[in-house]
């Protein structure tokens, strides 16, 4: 376990400063965060970004006086990406650190396996990453929230571009468990709804590919000789980077199809490629620093930038956003109880970088909007931006919380 040495020293700063000093029990007790990421691996780079939002959001929070007066602790551990990593690692946040509340998971493995486990640990966890819809569907409980876009919204959105195209037969290239199936599972889903005329490759025609793999040839070699009219690509992190590299060298992207990449605007993705990502492909995020004018999202990109010296990915985005929908609801209830904190995440409505969100009631799931562009190259930024840039609704591309498969069991 590694502490936050930044939040613990504003922590200690504060706690020094309060009526009485550091012998001051009740007042000075901090309030204890547990986060959950991959912090090593080919995926490390989410964990890292999102291990910046969050110490953003607790140093923040620290210099305006803590929650409720209480100054805010950050525990991080890493999940390696492993199911039975991830439990330990929480159990031990849990019942050695004493938590008040968990945040993280990058996986949807992983979080399907944790989400079940929460209720016996009687301790709330918002997942910020994580993006299967079971997590807030067939496995909901009371103690699991997510303040980020699912895969289902997310999917939802590139279906509505995708019936927008003039392509009818689609494919697509996903990482090999839980993520890449759902992912094609619901384009197909949607996209049949908005255009019955559309079309899916059999499985002779798609690819699938394990998380350990670097070399791509193969899938892009399967999948050009498809011959599809648009292509889904679900890949994300490392794999991304790796597919994009080589799918550009071998003409992929120079194809006679659309490209959506669900992922690919991931800041993450794009710092590591720059001028190597393709121009005019839709790549899609759960939230886009670009996205919208408001002060709030100016003052969290130039606060980031400032201490980072990067424009915020979409996981620095939403750990910062678990600990502000935390401090949201503490003071909502005012106090830091973890059933109490329950009460006040289910219904709430803050605002956000990404806009204004809301953690539904029924399901915990976040009704948040869901940026999508076209890659383009802009002299004023190191990194590809989206140019064209459409947000969706969040309220288009949610489903209704009764069609969820959420029995929300109190």
């Amino acid at each position: 376990m590694k502490r936050t040495m930044m939040a613990l020293a504003t922590a200690l700063l504060l706690t020094a400063g309060m009526p009485g000093g550091a012998g001051t029990a009740g007042a000075a007790e901090p309030v204890k965060l547990g986060f959950v990421y991959i912090m090593s691996g080919p995926f490390a780079t989410y964990g890292q970004f999102a291990k910046q939002g969050a110490e953003l959001a607790v140093n923040e929070i620290n210099s305006k006086g803590g929650i409720l007066g209480r100054p805010v602790e950050a525990f991080f551990e890493d999940s390696t990406g492993k199911p039975d990593v991830a439990v330990r690692a929480i159990r031990k946040l849990v019942f050695q650190e004493k938590v008040d509340c968990l945040v993280g998971l990058d996986s949807s493995g992983v979080a399907k396996t944790v989400a079940p486990l929460i209720p016996q640990m009687k301790t709330p966890l918002i997942v910020t990453h994580a993006a299967t819809p079971d997590v807030t569907g067939d496995v909901c409980n009371p103690y699991t929230f997510r303040v980020s876009l699912n895969l289902s919204q997310n999917i939802k959105a590139a279906a509505l571009l995708a019936a927008d195209t003039d392509a009818k037969t689609w494919s697509t290239v996903g990482p090999d468990y839980a993520f890449g199936h759902q992912s094609w599972e619901y384009f197909r889903k949607y996209l049949k709804e908005l255009d019955p005329e559309a079309r899916f490759a059999s499985e002779d025609g798609t690819a699938f590919a394990s998380t350990k793999t670097t070399d791509f040839s193969p899938y892009i070699t399967k999948i050009m000789g498809a011959k599809p009219d648009g292509v889904l690509v679900s890949l994300w992190g490392g794999n991304l980077i790796d597919f994009v590299r080589q799918a550009d060298e071998m003409g992929f992207f120079k194809g006679d199809f659309e490209v959506l990449m669900t992922l690919g605007a991931a800041t993450e993705v794009l710092y590591s490629l720059k001028d190597k990502m393709p121009e005019n492909v839709w790549v899609g995020s759960r939230y886009w620093f670009l996205m919208n004018d408001s002060p709030v999202n100016q003052a969290f990109v130039e606060a980031y930038r400032k201490a980072y010296d990067q424009y915020p990915s979409y996981n620095a985005h939403g750990a910062y956003a678990a600990v502000q929908a935390y401090k949201a609801a503490a003071e909502k209830v005012q106090g830091t109880d973890k059933e109490k904190i329950v009460r006040g995440l289910e219904g709430l409505s803050l605002e956000l970088p990404a806009g204004t969100v809301v953690i539904r009631a029924e399901d915990h799931q976040a009704v948040t909007d869901a940026p999508w562009g076209r890659t383009a190259a802009d002299e004023n930024y190191p990194i590809r931006v989206l140019e064209p840039l459409k947000i969706f609704k969040g309220s288009e591309v949610t489903p209704a919380a009764e069609d969820t498969g959420c029995n929300m069991k109190r």
